[in-house]
């Protein structure tokens, strides 16, 4: 599945559409889905309405409020296989994106297989400044996540998969957490998702397994300072609402680590970094901890506004859906 919203990614969203339709293993149908825009959902439909073969790619209108979330609940409630998997519009997948994707389910303990992502920096090169252990702010894997097939808490939800009856057990993805367009962007509805996966079936399994591999594209507006600050502090608050919603021993336990080992350890290999004259060493370690400073700032003020009642996010049960295909060897793909 891909949820889609503007026109200005048209031919990425065609490369997206292609990386599925050459997978090794192929998916049972494509979803696109259009978040309130007219005119991109008539262009798709012409593009795509007329197509009829085994990589059929359906175009769908977001049918609840705008946002990412309910753009993901609308292709759920219309997917017709077993499984499903999300990639983002401004993404390309490796050809065995969805064969390792499929391989995780092998054990039927297993709820959720993410993969790993790795950005496509526009200038060609990361930004001396970035450090590595916040390219979650571009929404790629990050330093910090384990490497191989491993058991985690959540999955990244721009290249991710769920067993479709993870979402009968959990209901959909939270409005009000996610991305809505342009705006300020918030994220963490996958996590939020999955904590409540994860509490709904004790014990469900969910994985990343990192050599299913997509390519996503960072432009050049999200390589400068500004937007990792902007980005951070939105992360804040999207963790605020994540603990209100499932507590915040489970929303904040993976954060708890990251925070106490992953991110210093970030700051010395930055400071040596600069000691040894190497490009950006100091950039990287000034960028670690006002990054934590910026989502610590959010984390508060989201907090305190929802102690006033001034945030309101809400989840729900997936409509009911045709499982017309339920033998199909690899996941829907909805983006």
């Amino acid at each position: 599945m891909i949820c889609v919203y503007t026109e200005e990614r048209w031919e990425d969203i065609l490369a997206a559409v292609d990386s599925v339709r050459d997978q090794s293993l192929p998916a049972q149908e494509i979803l696109l889905v259009v978040d309130h825009n007219e005119r991109l959902l008539a262009r798709l439909v012409e593009r795509f309405g007329a197509e009829r073969d085994e990589k059929e790619v359906r175009v769908l209108a977001n049918a609840g409020p705008r946002g990412l979330s309910s753009g993901r609940n609308t292709g759920i409630a219309a997917s017709r296989g077993e499984f499903v998997a999300f990639l983002d519009d401004d993404a390309v997948a490796e050809r065995d994106w969805l064969r390792y994707f499929a391989a995780g389910y092998d054990d039927p303990r297993v709820m959720a297989v993410g993969g790993r992502t790795v950005p496509a920096w526009a200038s060609g090169r990361r930004p001396d400044w970035f450090p590595e252990e916040f390219d979650w702010v571009v929404g790629c894997t990050y330093r910090g996540l384990p490497p191989g097939l491993v058991r985690v808490r959540n999955v990244l939800g721009g290249n991710a998969s769920f067993r479709r009856t993870a979402f009968d057990a959990a209901g959909g993805f939270a409005t009000g957490i996610g991305r809505d367009g342009d705006r300020r962007p918030l994220g963490c509805e996958e996590t939020e998702l999955c904590i409540r996966l994860s509490q709904a079936l004790p014990d469900a399994v969910l994985l990343i397994d990192d050599r299913s591999v997509i390519h996503h594209k960072v432009p050049a507006a999200r390589e400068r300072f500004g937007y990792f600050r902007t980005r951070t502090y939105a992360e804040g608050l999207s963790k605020a609402l994540v603990s209100r919603s499932v507590g915040a021993s489970r929303g904040l336990e993976a954060e708890r680590r990251y925070t106490t080992r992953v991110l210093p350890a970030g700051v010395v290999r930055g400071l040596r970094d600069a000691l040894l004259g190497r490009p950006g060493g100091a950039g990287r370690a000034g960028a670690i901890v006002a990054g934590v400073a910026m989502a610590a700032g959010g984390y508060v003020r989201a907090t305190a506004r929802a102690r006033g009642g001034g945030a309101t996010f809400s989840s729900g049960p997936i409509p009911s859906w045709s499982d017309a295909s339920s033998g199909a060897a690899a996941p829907e793909v909805v983006t």
